[in-house]
């Protein structure tokens, strides 16, 4: 177990030290107190996941420990331990925020039987605040739809990295569906049934990022009037995606760095040492070597999140994808209606480089179903930009291929233990990787 922290709490020594050999037995980390005052100064300096409270103590009661708890640590699940004569005083209990309550005497097997109970109840309660999270920010759509060999070799080396932790980076234009590839790789892994938590770093005033990712304390700071969850926790057991990660300040880049080495952070505002289970995939649209030379992102930090770079192709090199990008987004936004595209509209589709890649594309589409108003898309009915827009050299774009092809052979090649592997994810021989390899001075 990663996180296996218990309190324990009773007023009775020979119970304490009872329940604590059981605890150790199993592998738990238990932390027992005789006082209730101490245990509850301890939650304000580690956080345990699980606590077991007496009923019956001095100086303060069962409840009065449980609710004193809550104010310090509000996520950890409390079970209450009670004689027969007081179960009216555990259902109040459970009121207040207990999980449930174990009657006195109990054996080993019963006790240890709402242990696991309870790290269950906990652990399904953490995955549920990260599931909501998800779904308040979740997209339309997690099907990466594409045809062209470029991208779906981006998807191979996607789908093989999946069920790893190592970190990945996608780059790609704006609109490109970098996140849409985030998803798709948590989707393929084992963290699949946990929470996918996407925070967009470009979006967030410097001054609350850290708020943002660890969470806070009431009153850390002057808008802070309740305690807060970070992304970091809504994400433990799944994937944190840190989209436009270039962004971070610097000074953040070394408060995550601290975390990427052990997976422990304190919220803003307390000195409790928590940890967290998260795998990172990060993107960026902008230029990493430059971030890099100009000093705006940190190597130490980059080298943290950069154990696979992906690159996401702009849609003016993958025209091949826009009949399927077509059908789909007309399926979906059509209500139901027969569309025909007409031929000159067609041409102008294909023809334009669509800088905005599939998010300027889904837009169009979604406008012109709008204006097709007989369920026939003509030329009128597209944007004016696509309209009086004018190829450039094929040559040109024949040219952006090739360097994107090399960039990829190259990712590829930094990833892969030996040329054999690499020629295997790129799908193709060993002699013909040798040769692109001569072609591109690699």
């Amino acid at each position: 177990m990663q996180n296996n922290r218990i309190l324990v709490v009773d007023d009775e020594i020979n119970i304490l030290k009872t329940i604590e050999l059981s605890l150790i037995s199993q592998s738990y980390s238990p932390e027992v107190f005789s006082n209730p005052i101490d245990a509850v100064k301890r939650t304000k300096e580690v956080f345990f996941e699980v606590a077991f409270v007496d009923l019956k103590m001095q100086p303060l009661d069962g409840i009065s420990t449980l609710v004193e708890i809550k104010k310090n640590s509000p996520e950890t699940t409390i079970v209450l331990m009670t004689a027969h004569g007081s179960i009216e005083s555990a259902v109040e209990a459970i009121k207040k925020g207990a999980y449930d309550y174990i009657s006195k005497p109990f054996t080993h097997k019963e006790f240890l039987h709402i242990v696991e109970k309870a790290f269950e109840h906990h652990m399904l309660a953490k995955r549920a605040r990260g599931l909501a999270e998800q779904l308040e920010h979740s997209f339309t759509d997690e099907n990466f739809i594409t045809v062209n060999p470029l991208t779906k070799q981006v998807l191979l080396t996607a789908k093989e990295v999946a069920n790893s932790d190592i970190p990945v980076l996608i780059e790609g234009e704006s609109g490109t569906g970098k996140e849409l590839l985030a998803k798709f790789i948590h989707n393929n892994s084992n963290r699949s049934g946990n929470p996918f938590i996407a925070i967009n770093c470009s979006a967030i005033p410097e001054n609350l990022f850290e708020s943002e990712l660890f969470g806070h304390v009431k009153g850390a700071f002057t808008t802070a009037i309740k305690d807060r969850l970070g992304r970091l926790d809504l994400a433990d057991g799944g994937t944190l995606f840190l989209d436009e990660v270039a962004d971070i300040p610097k000074q953040m880049q070394v408060k995550l760095l601290r975390f990427l080495q052990n997976m422990e952070f304190e919220r803003v505002g307390e000195s409790i040492t928590r940890k967290v289970d998260v795998r990172i995939i990060s993107a960026t649209n902008r230029k990493i070597e430059s971030d890099l030379a100009s000093g705006v992102l940190r190597e130490d930090f980059y080298y943290r999140i950069v154990g696979v770079r992906l690159r996401v192709p702009p849609l003016r090199v993958r025209k091949d994808d826009i009949d399927a990008l077509l059908q789909n987004f007309v399926s979906r936004y059509g209500s139901g209606r027969s569309i025909t595209i007409a031929e000159d509209s067609k041409k102008l589709l294909l023809e334009y480089d669509w800088p905005g890649n599939v998010r300027e594309f889904e837009t169009t589409v979604k406008r012109m179903l709008v204006f097709a108003k007989n369920n026939v898309v003509f030329p009128e009915h597209l944007p004016q930009e696509i309209n009086v827009f004018k190829p450039k050299a094929i040559t040109q774009v024949v040219q952006k291929i090739d360097e994107l092809e090399r960039q990829h052979i190259l990712d590829v090649l930094k990833m892969s233990p030996t040329t054999k592997e690499a020629a295997k994810i790129l799908g193709i021989s060993e002699t013909t990787l040798w040769r692109k390899r001569k072609l591109y001075g690699l």
